[in-house]
């Protein structure tokens, strides 16, 4: 049976949806569409409206990697107090943010939209500004997202960079301080894992980003988002399957993957491809002290790295309970 929405929505939840439907339609579709457009164009009488993006695609090709673009007007719009209220999503703030410092903060998990990442570090839908006064915050997304026309434009405004060490040294090389850059570690291959319930983070092995925090000094933040993962249900991909090995082929070939996911619709809630009305909770947890060190060893990185876990599983234990998560439930490292 499918369950319809009821016809007497409040206006405010009809805003809500709204937002939240732009936000997946341009994740799923528009870097396909955009592409198709551009190519397409070039095969019409306004093939000209193609070579002049082209000609400006070339001129700005490398902002992904020098910080992209920070329009706080658009950060500030009013539409993503609309996309912050649909879940809802809330940022939690456990200590101070020094503004004379620069962070690289690690978010977990990564769900299968990033939403909340998206919602907190790249619009002030919830606050960030206010919360962490003097940081201006940036999210690392895969390169393979830049490569779209048009649609990297929409995402270099939004302050996202590219997923290279070239962008962390841009960034975290600012004097005075005030930069705090997020990367989603477990990357795609954690958001094959998402889906209700599940603490599963790829973070055992990846300990690039513990390098470069240390190359450059700058303070890691662990972050764990409750939540992050019962927006959506996920098709069945347990490892030995035919999809999770399409998955995995797919990523080793393109460095990215294809999460099938679902939730609810629009007008009804059975089925569709919008995330469910599930809260979503952010907690920024204490800063680690990094020195500087311009040739860190392995050993370096390895304590590091062990610390930034144990850092992270504490943040874990001291706020689940209050975000609806088992007592006997642990994040689970692979």
């Amino acid at each position: 049976m499918v369950e319809f929405a009821p016809l007497c929505v409040p206006w405010e939840c009809r805003l809500q949806t709204l937002v939240v439907l732009q936000w997946v339609s341009c994740l799923v579709f528009m870097a396909i569409l955009c592409s198709v457009v551009f190519i397409g164009l070039l095969f019409t009488r306004f093939w000209i409206i193609s070579i002049l993006y082209a000609v400006w695609w070339y001129l700005d090709r490398a902002k992904p990697w020098q910080g992209s673009r920070h329009f706080d007007v658009l950060r500030r719009c009013v539409v993503w107090k609309y996309m912050k209220d649909y879940f809802p999503i809330s940022l939690v703030k456990t200590a101070d943010l020094d503004p004379s410092r620069n962070y690289l903060a690690g978010y977990h998990p990564h769900g299968i939209t990033a939403v909340g990442a998206f919602t907190n570090l790249c619009t002030e839908g919830t606050g960030f500004s206010s919360l962490f006064p003097g940081i201006r915050s940036h999210l690392m997304l895969l390169n393979l997202w830049f490569c779209a026309p048009v649609f990297r434009d929409y995402i270099i405004i939004g302050g996202m960079v590219a997923a290279d060490k070239e962008s962390v040294s841009h960034i975290l090389s600012r004097e005075g301080g005030g930069n705090l850059l997020a990367i989603l570690v477990g990357g795609v291959q954690e958001s094959l894992e998402a889906r209700p319930g599940a603490y599963k983070l790829v973070l055992q092995n990846r300990k690039g980003f513990i390098r470069l925090a240390l190359m450059h000094g700058a303070d890691l933040v662990p972050i764990f988002s409750f939540g992050e993962n019962d927006i959506h249900d996920q098709v069945e991909n347990s490892p030995g399957t035919w999809l999770r090995w399409f998955q995995d082929g797919l990523q080793k070939i393109m460095g990215g993957s294809i999460p099938l996911f679902y939730g609810r619709g629009v007008f009804q809630y059975s089925f569709g491809l919008m995330p469910y009305r599930r809260p979503i909770t952010t907690v920024v947890g204490q800063p680690i002290e990094v020195q500087k060190t311009p040739h860190p060893s392995q050993e370096e990185v390895d304590r590091l790295h062990q610390r930034y876990m144990q850092e992270l599983e504490n943040l874990f234990e001291a706020h689940k309970l209050k975000y609806n998560v088992p007592r006997d439930q642990h994040l689970e490292f692979y």
